[in-house]
């Protein structure tokens, strides 16, 4: 008679292990998941500081995912180490151009930003190469194709990747532009328009030298028209007309550099764009012309405030997408193609393709007659 009640007992003493065990269970399944550990950030190594790295780029890191400031380098020590204290970057990160190539020593480095004068991204590209560092050069990326040629090699030598800094090729708007053209959301693209300018200032600054700058407002400002025309088409030019002009007596252009260079591409699908560059008015606007309506940012190439506008039928739609910090998408970018090993958005041969075309640029307004290109 007591069996029974042993089993009863058992079966009831087994369902309840049963249920805890199941209640348990539902417990651990309902608690959150915990974020894992931050990503690393790679360091960075910012070379010269002057506006463009004081305003901009510092600053950016703050907005960075993947990138942050672990070493500094310039002439002006005292410069140098207020920036450091303000951005968190240790004295051993600090260095100047005598000491430059002591990076290489600098575990903390992993990336050097070349924020220098035109004619010297060459040399220091290829010294943070030799150092066994990747870079990140301002664009243009040089003064000659020929030095575009030797800073891709030094990358390739030291097997490090080299990305230009086209910021545009990393804002939403500008991207949104190139998804609008290249999928033909609005037919197929028949003619571009790409404007930047703007009145330059202190005769006295590096961007008025010729040999530090390369040229005039065509190197410093008309190249984001000129890299516009190209990603928007999407297509490399095969043909150049230009002319330039700049105001007589004016002191700010004493060194040959050109005030205002107008020039027309031809591309192979028989997109045509006109371009314009001016260091003597403002200028800021992308339009791609369509089969079906016309599409533009203006401003285009503004640090923020970037606008969309889609103009078909007398009517006029605004598209809105959230601001990003470029430079903070364009540190990121180059850090992830870094840690997965995979090719920059803008590396050095968009560099040197910009050069190219821009020389030819120079060619066809000096000769007034059409420069042509293989594609």
């Amino acid at each position: 008679m007591r069996k029974p009640e042993a089993t009863r007992r058992q079966f009831l003493q087994a369902t309840g292990l049963t249920a805890a065990a199941a209640f348990a269970g539902a417990r651990i399944a309902a608690q959150p998941q915990l974020p894992g550990p931050p990503a690393k950030k790679l360091g960075f190594a910012v070379v010269g500081l002057g506006s463009l790295a004081i305003n901009q780029i510092l600053p950016a890191f703050a907005h960075c995912r993947h990138a942050k400031a672990t070493a500094l380098v310039s002439g002006d020590a005292a410069k140098a180490k207020s920036l450091a204290t303000t951005y968190g970057v240790p004295e051993s990160g600090l260095y100047s151009y005598e000491t430059y190539d002591r990076l290489k020593d600098n575990a903390d480095v992993d990336i050097v930003y070349v924020v220098l004068p035109n004619s010297m991204h060459p040399e220091y590209t290829v010294r943070a190469h030799k150092a066994g560092k990747h870079v990140l050069c301002e664009k243009p990326m040089a003064n000659t194709p020929q030095d575009c040629e030797a800073m891709i090699a030094a990358a390739k030598a030291a097997g490090k990747k080299l990305m230009i800094g086209y910021r545009l090729r990393y804002e939403p708007n500008n991207m949104a532009m190139i998804k609008m053209a290249r999928e033909q959301e609005f037919g197929k693209p028949k003619v571009i328009l790409c404007e930047a300018g703007f009145s330059i200032g202190d005769p006295k600054q590096w961007r008025l030298k010729k040999a530090l700058a390369g040229g005039g407002s065509l190197m410093d400002i008309g190249i984001y028209a000129l890299n516009a025309a190209r990603y928007l088409s999407g297509e490399e030019p095969v043909a150049i007309n230009a002319i330039s002009y700049t105001t007589p007596g004016d002191v700010r252009f004493a060194d040959g550099v050109e005030e205002t260079i107008n020039f027309q591409l031809r591309f192979p699908s028989g997109v045509l764009a006109n371009c314009v560059s001016s260091y003597g008015v403002g200028l800021n606007r992308f339009r791609v012309h369509a089969e079906k309506a016309s599409f533009e940012l203006e401003p285009a190439l503004s640090y923020s405030d970037l606008r969309m506008r889609v103009l078909r039928g007398g009517t006029v739609e605004l598209r809105s997408l959230p601001e990003r910090n470029q430079f903070a998408l364009e540190m990121d970018h180059m850090a992830e193609c870094v840690q997965g090993n995979a090719e920059p958005r803008t590396p050095g041969e968009e560099g040197l393709k910009d050069l190219r075309a821009m020389m030819a640029i120079y060619e066809a307004a000096r000769s007034s007659k059409t420069v042509t290109l293989n594609a």
